[in-house]
Formats: structure tokens, C-alpha cells, sequence
């Protein structure tokens, strides 16, 4: 029981920390506050936002290896496999942003040019994405956690 709550304490920590960080890229993306700090710190944000969602999904998967329920209740179960897909749809999604931190910075270092306001715009339309997709994976994670989609009755 008490490895069942530290996988469950180290899955949420990790997914508090994913939108900590899409929240801080969202925040920074903003055309009337882009300067060099911003685009310098927009590329950190990032880093540690990929690092907490490669958190999040190692912490999810160890929870089905080693959590009570095990990996036959869990890979069994289509809203697992919903919330695996709308990850790897925010995910995919990320991409975007995270191409364009990176060119910005390099334009930054190499030319000391920012970047314009249509290109934060569109970055920042890439983030929201995300984050509005992230909101929505807890609502099939606690349908699951409460056995809805499983063989047997919720």
C-alpha cells in the first residue's frame, strides 16, 4: 500500500509540474513582453515542461507495472488507452513551440533579433492548445480510477 501512494504521489507531483510549466510558457508567450530574458527563459520553461512530461508518463506507466491494480486491469481498460492518446496528442503538439523557442533563441545568440509578434502569436496558440488538451486527461483519469471501462461493473 505504501508503494501504491508514493507512484500516486510522484504521478501527481509530475502532472502539477507539466502544467506549472505550460502555464509559465503560456504566461511568457506574450508579443508585449517578449524581450531577450523571455526568449531566453521560454527555452528553459520548455526543457523542464519536456522533462515533466517524460516524468509524467514514466510515474503513469510505473503505476501500472507496480501499482495494486496491475498492468492487466489498466491495459485492458480503453481509458487508458484514451488518455495515452489525447498525451500523445499534447505532445505531438508541443513540438510546435518547442521548435520555435529553440529558433528564436539561436536567432537571439546569432543576431540578437527577436522574434515577431506573429511568431509569438502562433507559438502561443500551439501552447494553449496544449494546455487545453491537458485539462482534459483527468476526466478520463478519474472515470478509470474509479473502474468505469473495465470488465466488471464501476
Amino acid at each position: 500500500m505504501t508503494l501504491e501512494a508514493l507512484l500516486a504521489y510522484a504521478h501527481i507531483l509530475a502532472i502539477l509540474t507539466l502544467v506549472v510549466f505550460v502555464s509559465s510558457e503560456a504566461a511568457l508567450c506574450r508579443t508585449d513582453w517578449i524581450n531577450p530574458r523571455v526568449v531566453e527563459r521560454l527555452s528553459k520553461v520548455d526543457r523542464i515542461y519536456g522533462i515533466a512530461a517524460a516524468a509524467v508518463l514514466l510515474t503513469g506507466l510505473a503505476r501500472t507495472w507496480w501499482g495494486v491494480k496491475g498492468t492487466g486491469w489498466y491495459w485492458h481498460n480503453g481509458l487508458l488507452h484514451l488518455k495515452l492518446a489525447m498525451f500523445v496528442v499534447v505532445a505531438l503538439i508541443s513540438i510546435k513551440p518547442t521548435l520555435m523557442f529553440r529558433a528564436w533563441l539561436k536567432q537571439l545568440n546569432s543576431s540578437g533579433t527577436l522574434p515577431t509578434d506573429d511568431q509569438v502569436k502562433t507559438a502561443r496558440k500551439w501552447v494553449m492548445w496544449q494546455a487545453h488538451l491537458i485539462a482534459l486527461i483527468p476526466l478520463a483519469a478519474v472515470f478509470l480510477a474509479r473502474g468505469f471501462g473495465s470488465a466488471g461493473p464501476p
